[in-house]
């Protein structure tokens, strides 16, 4: 069980390396892959700021760097993207890909309270275990500088983590984000199942009920939402009723409506650069 961190797979891109690693992770108690795309070095001694990407249901650590192109914006700004997987892999629990929206491809970037699902602990893998992997094992990333964003159950992910962990993060962004999961089907199915029936615990991974709580929150939040998103109109996402959370506390937020825009890579490839600005302007201060 090698949990030191092994090169699988290098590509150059943009001047720079994406890297694909697998490690043992006691956390989630498996082998799990990630991605880091390593900008090109100005010098030797150069420490890169991170920037986590959380990504959406059904999603492994590849889609993202294959089809989001953030590593153009990503080199030319020296930030480096760190680009998990979305859930434990290979643990065989009953019923894991019954389905394509819970279980394998589908960890909430939560940590489960369920015994069938005890190893279903992404937010400690994302918060606390890979930072600290990065930090212990690739000295050009400086990990005290990060930002997260995220795509649909990813943008949630990145929403919740940032809101629980402000000292943690500088910047936040999402496109597509499940805003307000306990008050959709995709959240009320995952939080049901991951969290028991108490909804009081699901509120700890609802990024309305978290902001709405919070009163320090000084970094813009930049969300894009294409308006031709089908789960947008399906009532999955309700990034307004966020948007109205935060306008009640004054957490500063940019909301922006993508008219003609689907739930898609084409639609994250199409504003990827505003958003891996966003937080290298962040990281850079």
């Amino acid at each position: 069980m090698e949990i030191k961190p092994t090169e699988i797979s290098i590509s150059k891109m943009f001047g720079g390396y994406n890297k694909r690693y697998k490690h043992y992770s006691p956390t989630l108690g498996c082998s799990m892959n990630f991605h880091i795309f390593f900008p090109p070095a100005s010098a030797p001694s150069h420490k890169f700021p991170v920037l986590y990407w959380l990504s959406g249901l059904t999603c492994t650590d590849e889609n993202f760097i294959a089809k989001s192109g953030a590593q153009r914006a990503a080199s030319s700004e020296g930030v480096a993207l760190i680009v998990p997987d979305t859930s434990p892999r290979g643990l065989n629990v009953e019923g894991e890909s019954d389905s394509w929206d819970f279980g394998v491809g589908a960890g909430f970037y939560l940590n489960a309270t369920q015994e069938k699902w005890k190893n279903w602990k992404m937010y400690d893998y994302v918060v606390k275990e890979l930072p600290t992997l990065l930090h212990e094992n690739f000295p050009e990333l400086d990990t005290s500088r990060a930002s997260i964003f995220g795509h649909s159950m990813g943008g949630h992910g990145a929403l919740t983590i940032y809101l629980k962990n402000l000292d943690k993060y500088k910047s936040v962004s999402a496109f597509a984000p499940i805003a307000n999961p306990v008050n959709c089907p995709w959240g009320l199915k995952a939080f049901t199942n991951y969290l028991g029936e108490n909804k009081a615990d699901w509120e700890e991974y609802d990024a309305t009920c978290l902001v709405s709580k919070s009163n320090n929150v000084s970094a813009t939040i930049l969300i894009d939402q294409g308006e031709d998103d089908k789960f947008y109109k399906d009532h999955q996402l309700l990034p307004q009723k966020f948007e109205e959370a935060c306008r009640k506390v004054n957490a500063p937020i940019l909301l922006r409506l993508q008219p003609g825009y689907d739930h898609s890579y084409f639609f994250i490839a199409t504003f990827i650069d505003d958003h891996v600005r966003h937080h290298a302007q962040a990281l850079n201060l």
